[in-house]
């Protein structure tokens, strides 16, 4: 009786402990597994970067986290406040809209081949129709300011969650291999001889994943980007966001260019409408028939479907940040998941 007494008592107190350090680290997880992403993801070159600096981890650990900053944290944190900024602008320009009477269609449009002249007399009784459509169109506008208001506050805890994530970086790389260290331990102790194997595999995981998606993702949003500016289109870094995002899901990237197109066509800029489709087509939407299989070439690709529930599930679950947390995870998942499924038979065998 005293030694189950004693053993129950055990429990408790691992259990609070379990429980309070879950509670003190809660708020933070998102910040730590961005970090543990980034740093699996890009420890090759810290170790490279250490080497040149002559074994000096600290120099080259905070050499990588101002790089983290640069290129990822910074960009993201000014994208994510921009995309917030340009979305209430959009909704008080289209109150203005509303106010101002009705949009007609452009002259053009009727000289349409085949459609025209049904896509002009559609518009016109749409607009003959206004004070239905300004009726429920400005009921939806506060309902959106709301979300927006929302928006800005998981914009404003995802700065806080990526500024956080540089400050864990910096130890993630400097105590690195210290940390697996510990991490291959207990996977030894939980796993056997298949701990070693199973971190393994998990690396290599999140590596692909990072370097195929994101990175493709990346070269996708850069280059959009880079055609904005050359066209004229406003709200550049937004549209680059966007497809940023919307480049992990099938035919994404089209929704963007493709809507600056019609928007410059709109504008009576058809010489730049036409550019925009060029570049979309021949630059933005090639990349991922050249730069992606080139990442993903030695490592094994995520199913697009999970892609698609990692970005706007990691969204829904840990804000912007989520983008780049979602992805990884549902691919460790599927990956221990494939790990498992393939030893079962053996083990049973066994």
């Amino acid at each position: 009786m005293e030694i189950s007494l004693r053993q129950y008592a055990q429990l408790a107190a691992v259990t609070i402990v379990v429980v309070g350090c879950w509670l003190v680290l809660h708020p933070f997880v998102p910040a730590i597994m961005f970090a543990a992403v980034a740093c699996g993801a890009s420890w090759p070159l810290y170790l490279r970067l250490r080497a040149w600096m002559r074994g000096r981890a600290s120099l080259a650990a905070l050499s990588m986290t101002l790089l983290l900053v640069v290129l990822v944290i910074g960009p993201s944190t000014l994208l994510a406040f921009s995309l917030a900024g340009n979305a209430t602008a959009l909704i008080d320009a289209v109150r203005d809209t509303l106010d101002h009477g009705p949009i007609m269609p452009p002259d053009w449009l009727k000289n349409v081949p085949l459609v025209g002249t049904w896509l002009d007399g559609y518009w016109h009784r749409l607009a003959a129709s206004r004070e239905e459509l300004v009726a429920l169109l400005k009921s939806l506008i506060d309902p959106a300011r709301a979300l927006l208001v929302g928006a800005a506050k998981a914009v404003g805890q995802s700065v806080l969650q990526l500024s956080l994530a540089a400050f864990v970086s910096f130890f993630f790389y400097r105590d690195g291999e210290a940390i697996v260290g510990a991490i291959r331990n207990v996977l030894r102790r939980l796993a056997g001889g298949l701990g070693e194997e199973l971190l393994g595999t998990i690396a290599n995981t999140v590596t692909g994943v990072v370097n195929g998606i994101f990175g493709t993702a990346l070269a996708q949003a850069l280059v959009a980007v880079i055609g904005f500016l050359i066209a004229g289109v406003p709200a550049a870094f937004v549209l680059g966001t966007a497809t940023f995002i919307l480049s992990m899901v099938p035919i994404g990237p089209p929704l963007i260019w493709g809507g600056a197109a019609v928007w410059l066509v709109q504008q009576d800029a058809i010489g730049w409408a036409v550019f925009m489709v060029a570049w979309g087509v021949l630059v933005i939407s090639s990349i991922d028939n050249f730069v992606k299989p080139y990442l993903i070439s030695r490592s094994s690709s995520l199913p697009i479907l999970l892609i698609v529930f990692g970005v706007f599930g990691g969204i829904i679950a840990f804000g912007f940040i989520g983008v780049f947390i979602g992805p990884p995870v549902l691919a460790v998942g599927l990956t221990l998941v494939q790990f498992w499924a393939a030893r079962a038979p053996a083990a049973g065998g066994s």
